[in-house]
């Protein structure tokens, strides 16, 4: 691994190349910060799917094309006058120091003693959040507006749990869980499209609920079952290429003995 001082200077020299783009490549010199959201956003699920397939060296490769994205809109904030990369890194130095007092205050020892746990941090970091000048006024206002669906409801309890709004014990959520897969049923079986639509989005939340007391994270346990239902779909799609027998020619008895083919394959 590298030395601290190798760091900095790598750190150094992607400033200086970034310098340089924005001076003198055509491409560089015309985005803005609304033109370079889109492949940021791109960039991040695509670091996002490679931490999933746990590929290191994509990876390296995904978290270099993020750190670009965060120095050229640095870069842009200089040119404003707005901010540059030290303002962000000081920026982010300082949350770091306020918000871990258990580290960097005057009751630091107690984390060498062993009498600091991770829910205490947890649940001082969200009271930290809406305390500080700058923070949000509510526990929930930080959480953004735009994240997936799914995320965001695993967000919302998660800050909810930090200021003491959860279970007693993570068991209870199970009666809820089938509570709202009730209401969901009764409501699927009146017909009632609206409410039976509001009754889904109660139940997936509940199971996101569950998955979060259980210290599962139900968007990587989502994505994992979609690939696997890829992996075995392709299987099935090719063996009814190789037998010459499209899938829509086949009986869903067929499929599934293919399918499950794909399944043992797995084992």
């Amino acid at each position: 691994m590298h030395t601290r001082e190798e760091k900095l200077q790598a750190f150094g020299r992607l400033l200086d190349v970034m310098d340089t783009l924005r001076e003198r490549c055509p491409w560089d010199r015309k985005q803005t910060n609304e033109s370079l959201r889109p492949n940021t956003i791109e960039e991040t699920y695509e670091l996002a799917d490679a931490l999933i397939r746990g590929d290191r060296q994509d990876i390296c490769k995904e978290l270099g094309d993020v750190l670009l994205h965060i120095v050229f809109y640095a870069r842009i904030g200089s040119e404003t006058g707005d901010f540059d990369i030290a303002d962000v890194c000081n920026k982010l130095c300082d949350k770091l120091i306020y918000r871990h007092p258990h580290v960097y205050g005057p009751d630091a020892e107690r984390i060498d003693r062993g009498e600091v746990t991770v829910d205490q941090v947890l649940k001082n970091w969200e009271q930290l959040k809406v305390n500080e000048k700058d923070g949000n006024s509510r526990v929930l206002s930080g959480v953004p507006d735009a994240l997936p669906s799914l995320i965001k409801a695993y967000r919302i309890q998660d800050k909810a749990r930090g200021v003491g709004f959860d279970w007693e014990e993570r068991s209870q959520v199970w009666d809820k869980v089938r509570e709202e897969l009730g209401e969901l049923e009764a409501e699927l079986n009146r017909g009632d499209r609206e409410r039976s639509t509001q009754e889904l989005g109660d139940f997936l939340f509940s199971v996101i609920n569950a998955a979060r007391l259980y210290k599962l994270n139900p968007d990587n346990a989502l994505e994992m079952t979609n690939r696997k239902f890829i992996r075995r779909f392709t299987y099935l799609e090719e063996h009814s290429i190789r037998q010459g027998k499209p899938l829509t020619e086949m009986t869903l008895a067929e499929m599934d003995a293919i399918w499950n083919e794909a399944k043992a394959l797995e084992q």
